[in-house]
């Protein structure tokens, strides 16, 4: 059965979610480093498809596969596992790919109509431009024309999986941890700190706007680090 995304204290899941969207992978970066977490940023791979997607968050909907061969004309195990996928998550998939994609333009169609807030691929995505045209989000390790069929399939979905990551090997990802991509990369926050880590987000956000302006205003960079130190 499907997990739901978690009902923080402060707003539902998509209120917190569109939260998310007007904070940057950057200062949620930071406020993870203050909490103790400081290996949740995915590997620089990852990156967005189309290059002008923009930014994407929303609740981890895990999809783990494999390479192997085999002799199909498609895989019903993709496909029982987006049914699944609901309003406002996002689709997290896994399995180290090489060279080939895990899904294109009709899945990512599928997805969408289903209220997905975008994919992360740990793997290739192909039909980039009409993806784009459809407006849903993908972030993804590298670009293919070769598809998945006969070469990679669905083996689990609504599990933990783990991701290439930046500062440790591996990221865990577990169904309902919070994902946001933006220009600078990919963070991933377990769903026990979703909501601390947007609040303190959120007043970090607010501070760094203040010291833009105090700069735009002709304060000295000296005097800002001074008032409110390194941020």
């Amino acid at each position: 059965m499907a997990r739901r995304a978690p009902q923080p204290r402060h707003g539902g899941p998509e209120s917190i979610r569109r939260r998310y969207l007007k904070v940057d992978t950057a200062t949620v970066a930071d406020v993870l480093d203050v909490l103790g977490l400081p290996d949740q940023g995915l590997a620089p791979q990852f990156a967005p498809y189309p290059a002008n997607a923009g930014r994407m968050g929303g609740w981890a909907y895990t999809l783990r596969g494999r390479m192997t061969r085999y002799s199909a004309s498609g895989d019903p195990q993709k496909m029982k596992a987006v049914d699944g996928l609901g309003r406002g998550q996002l689709a997290v998939w896994s399995g180290e790919g090489k060279g080939v994609c895990f899904f294109g333009e009709l899945i990512a169609l599928g997805m969408k109509r289903r209220g997905c807030a975008g994919a992360l691929v740990d793997g290739g995505i192909r039909d980039i431009e009409w993806i784009g045209r459809q407006r849903f989000p993908v972030y993804a390790r590298y670009r293919t024309p070769v598809q998945s069929i006969g070469r990679w399939k669905v083996t689990a979905w609504q599990v933990p999986v783990s991701l290439p990551g930046a500062t440790a090997k591996r990221v865990k990802v577990r169904p309902g941890d919070f994902v946001l991509a933006d220009t600078d990369g990919v963070i991933v926050v377990p769903a026990r700190v979703a909501a601390k880590v947007l609040a303190l987000a959120e007043r970090l956000t607010a501070k760094e706007i203040r010291i833009r302006r105090e700069l735009d205003a002709g304060a000295s960079l000296e005097d800002v680090l001074k008032k409110y130190g390194h941020v």
